[in-house]
């Protein structure tokens, strides 16, 4: 059962990977104002990185700059609201911005309840009592076709369409996130990671590293160099977050 006792630890990694020539994945938390943000960025040129980290930026500040007395979840909705706002407007503004977006994965902790918040295929798993389920549920044209029954998942890893995300953040002057409620035990380790870890490292292997005694930093190394062993096509970020 959770408890408002609950203290919380988190550490975070990041790395380009082997073939990209710029990082346009953004991370940042805050364990003393129960935020925990992640976002992979997509754009031309520097767009990515633009939209990735003024998603992180906005979202962190808004959800802090909170009224007092605001419930967490109607907080959390909104500064992605804003965030999404901010990074939208910025892309008709300007030229070389035009088309920017990001997907955001996101964890909001207030006393016993988490919420998870997510759009577009970054994700959120959550390993408890040793067994590791994922969370959030990706907004990618494949995922959605294995959840209706229309393609197999050993179909989807190979599709030609695994890149193309359903909704994003800042394409759009609206978008709605999805919200997963999450009520914390102690022991339990979150892992938000962006695409780039999940596209080269299965579920399984994910599930033995955090299995290891390491410290948080430690083990988003592991993943990061999982991910560039198996060929570190993409941006990989990592951001573990331990209730205890």
């Amino acid at each position: 059962m959770g408890t408002a006792l609950l203290r919380y630890t988190a550490a975070a990694g990041t790395d380009k990977g082997l073939k990209r020539l710029s990082n346009q994945d953004a991370v940042e938390y805050s364990v003393e104002q129960g935020i925990y943000v992640l976002c992979d960025g997509m754009g031309g040129a520097a767009a990515g990185e633009v939209a990735s980290s003024m998603a992180v930026e906005e979202t962190m500040r808004r959800f802090i700059e909170r009224e007092p007395g605001t419930p967490a979840l109607q907080a959390a909705e909104a500064a992605i609201h804003g965030a999404n706002q901010a990074v939208f407007n910025r892309s008709q503004r300007e030229r070389k911005l035009r088309g920017m977006g990001t997907t955001l994965v996101a964890i909001f902790v207030d006393g016993q309840r988490a919420w998870v918040l997510n759009i577009g295929d970054s994700r959120c798993y959550l390993m408890r009592r040793r067994q590791l389920q994922q969370v959030s549920l990706d907004h990618s044209l494949v995922d959605e076709q294995v959840r209706e029954g229309r393609m197999s998942p050993a179909e989807a890893l190979h599709s030609p369409y695994r890149n193309v995300i359903t909704r994003a953040l800042g394409t759009e002057k609206n978008v709605t996130p999805d919200v997963f409620e999450v009520e914390p035990e102690p022991g339990d380790l979150f892992l938000l990671c962006s695409d780039g870890l999940t596209r080269e490292v299965d579920d399984r292997v994910i599930e033995d590293t955090l299995h290891l005694e390491l410290p948080l930093r430690e083990l988003c190394d592991r993943l990061i160099a999982a991910a560039n062993s198996a060929g570190g096509r993409d941006n990989i970020t990592c951001l573990l977050v331990r209730a205890g």
